[in-house]
Order: structure tokens, then C-alpha cells, then sequence
């Protein structure tokens, strides 16, 4: 059910997440390509990591992750970026056995900490983590240079 993602796996992780990001409505931020997917998962250094959950032999959800590392706790972490299960096979566990598959890599490799964000208006998907004792960060705000500003910010170097 529960498989590590395979380079055949990637135009339908590609197809995932800009399903994900058209429920997030932001399908236009979606600029991925399935060679950059390719490149990060598969690539000579790949940078990030994927699991794929599969229901009568196809794609139905997956999670897309990279290590962090704590300087506090002085050992790596999982950042999940990505987790998504199609609407038609919601309800089913999947959501729950990958991030249950990430969970036990963490205890395997002696990560201390499986961390992710989550939009606010999300309701259904912060009831989903906090069932299963995950708790939110609320002293900590996100921030994030992209497109221009980031663009701006680097030639000032």
C-alpha cells in the first residue's frame, strides 16, 4: 500500500501535487515540472524524498519530504512538504500510514522531529493532524521571499 516513490512515479506525483494546489487554490504558484521532480527526487544529489500510497494498483496519495536539521537538538529532522490523498480514497487511512511511514523513518534514522505547516482555513486537514497528536506551533510565523522580492533582496549582496 505504502511504497517509496519510483522515478515511473513521477508524472503522477506531478499530476498530485497540482491537484493539491488547485484545493489550496493556488494553482497558479504550481510551476513544478516533472523534470525538476525528477532531478530532486532521482537526480545525482537528490534533495527531497517521496512515498507514494497505492489503491488497486494506482497512485492515489502521496508525501513529498526533505531533511531539516535542529540546531537545538543537534540532529536532522523530516519536513514534510507535501501530503496529499485524492478526495475519492480519503477516509480510507492513507493519509494516516504515510505519515506513520515518515514517523518510523524518524525513529529509525533518531530524527527528533516530523514537522509540516498547514494553511488556517484548512479545517479538516488540522482536525486530521491533531487526532493524531500533533500540535500547531503558534509562536512561530512563516516567512517567505519568492519571485521579485527575493530577485531584489539577493543582487544586494
Amino acid at each position: 500500500m505504502i511504497r517509496t516513490a519510483t522515478p515511473a512515479d513521477v508524472p503522477v506525483i506531478h499530476t498530485l501535487i497540482r491537484e493539491l494546489a488547485e484545493y489550496e487554490k493556488a494553482l497558479d504558484e504550481a510551476r513544478a515540472t516533472e523534470e525538476q521532480l525528477h532531478e530532486a527526487l532521482f537526480g545525482e544529489r537528490p534533495a527531497a524524498f517521496a512515498h507514494v500510497v497505492e489503491e488497486g494498483g494506482e497512485v492515489v496519495g502521496f508525501a513529498l519530504w526533505f531533511l531539516n536539521f535542529s540546531t537545538w537538538r543537534g540532529v536532522h529532522g523530516i519536513y514534510l512538504e507535501d501530503l496529499y490523498v485524492r478526495p475519492q480514497a480519503r477516509g480510507a487511512g492513507y493519509g494516516k500510514a504515510l505519515l506513520r511511514e515518515l514517523a518510523r523513518i524518524c525513529v529509525e534514522r533518531g530524527y527528533e522531529r516530523l514537522e509540516w505547516s498547514v494553511l488556517n482555513w484548512n479545517r479538516p486537514a488540522i482536525d486530521f493532524y491533531e487526532a493524531l497528536g500533533a500540535r500547531p506551533q503558534d509562536e512561530w510565523t512563516v516567512y517567505r521571499l519568492t519571485d521579485a522580492a527575493l530577485a531584489q533582496f539577493g543582487r544586494q549582496a
